[in-house]
């Protein structure tokens, strides 16, 4: 089985930043930044889980709830990823969202 602790913990990390960041942080981008890694993370999920399904996109439940949704998406793809190289993908897409939202 693979361990995905270091995909969890670097969303984990993000996700505590977000919830941490003020307002004005969030409003200045960092909340979209989140909410596009959500939803890729999301997309990548459903992908893995269902190849010939469409895939849905994850609302924008607004700024505040951006961590929340950011967590979740990131933790249902660690229970689907298939191999090293999809773990190493997804953790380095986490830490370039947290460069470019500037938390």
């Amino acid at each position: 089985m693979l361990d995905t602790t270091p995909l969890t913990s670097a969303v984990d990390q993000f996700a505590d930043r977000l919830r941490a960041a003020p307002q004005s942080k969030l409003q200045r981008g960092a909340a979209a930044e989140a909410l596009e890694l959500a939803r890729e993370l999301s997309a990548r999920a459903q992908r893995l889980e269902e190849p010939a399904g469409q895939v849905r996109v994850m609302p924008d439940a607004g700024m505040f709830a951006v961590a929340d949704q950011v967590t979740v998406a990131a933790h249902d793809l660690a229970l689907v990823l298939p191999g090293e190289a999809d773990l190493e993908s997804a953790v380095a897409r986490v830490a370039e969202a947290r460069e470019r939202a500037g938390i």
